[in-house]
C-alpha cells in the first residue's frame, strides 16, 4: 500500500509481488481517501453546459392532441 500511495504504478508492484496479472494485486488494494482527493484532483472538471429540457415540436403536437 506505501508503494502506491507513493505514486508507484500497479503494474510495477503486481510485477515486483510476482503476480501474473495487475488484477490479481487489485484484490489486495483498497484506496484510502488521500489517494481519491489526489485522483480527482488530477482530472479536469467536466465543461457542460445545463439547459432546461425543451420537447421537439413533434412531441408536444402528439401530447396535444391526445
Amino acid at each position: 500500500m506505501h508503494l502506491l500511495q507513493s505514486g508507484v504504478d500497479i503494474t510495477v508492484i503486481a510485477l515486483w509481488l510476482g503476480h501474473e496479472s495487475p488484477s490479481t494485486t487489485h484484490g489486495y488494494i483498497e484506496a484510502d481517501l488521500a489517494m481519491k482527493e489526489r485522483a480527482l484532483a488530477a482530472i479536469a472538471p467536466l465543461k457542460t453546459h445545463r439547459s432546461r429540457y425543451r420537447p421537439p415540436d413533434t412531441l408536444l403536437k402528439f401530447m396535444e392532441a391526445l
